[in-house]
């Protein structure tokens, strides 16, 4: 029979890092699932919803980065997403005063912080890449985040009508973003379970 090394195993293995982020994902894909089935149906004739959903949703993400960090060996070790969840606490205050004054002012800094924390989300991706894998996707989102956070701002400017809605498409494709990452975590955790498997039993 051949003999494995720890060395070999643990590089089979799915680690607990990997499982954690896989968690991670399903969860932060289905809560934005959920912003966004409550912005199209509520809060589109719930102006006090509306207003909750518009702070919520940034707060939630600054819980979530959080908590991956600290799931992940802490601040010191995550800067970017330290520095990602502060950033969504900003957000989170900025947008709730923004909303005494119009959703113009909302639109503004949903499209700042929409670039700054795509930019950090691409940054965290890169340097999961080797360890984690299945980052091209998160790389992909943070990249459109970014982008349309300025479309964000461009549209801030405009006289129109805004609301909530507005942010939806925005949350959609974050959260298809985090399942497909989830996904493709999995399967590689099937993958890798199977190899070990077939090394562990196969005969010189």
């Amino acid at each position: 029979m051949k003999t494995q090394t720890a060395e070999s195993v643990y590089n089979v293995v799915p680690s607990g890092s990997s499982e954690w982020l896989r968690t991670c994902y399903f969860v932060r894909a289905a809560v934005s699932f959920l912003w966004v089935g409550a912005a199209l149906i509520v809060a589109a004739s719930l102006p006090i919803a509306s207003a909750v959903l518009l702070i919520v949703y940034p707060a939630w993400d600054a819980a979530a980065n959080m908590m991956d960090a600290h799931r992940n060996g802490g601040f010191k070790r995550n800067p970017t997403q330290a520095l990602n969840a502060l950033m969504s606490m900003v957000a989170t205050i900025a947008i709730a005063v923004a909303l005494l004054n119009s959703m113009n002012a909302v639109l503004a800094v949903y499209g700042g912080w929409a670039v700054v924390s795509g930019l950090l989300q691409l940054a965290v991706a890169v340097r999961r890449w080797k360890v984690n894998g299945a980052q091209w996707v998160m790389i992909l989102s943070g990249a459109q985040s970014a982008l349309a956070g300025g479309f964000f701002i461009k549209q801030s400017t405009l006289p129109s009508m805004h609301s909530v809605t507005e942010i939806a498409p925005y949350a959609a494709f974050g959260a298809v973003c985090f399942l497909i990452s989830a996904i493709w975590l999995l399967m590689s955790q099937a993958r890798r379970l199977k190899v070990w498997a077939i090394s562990g039993t196969t005969c010189d």
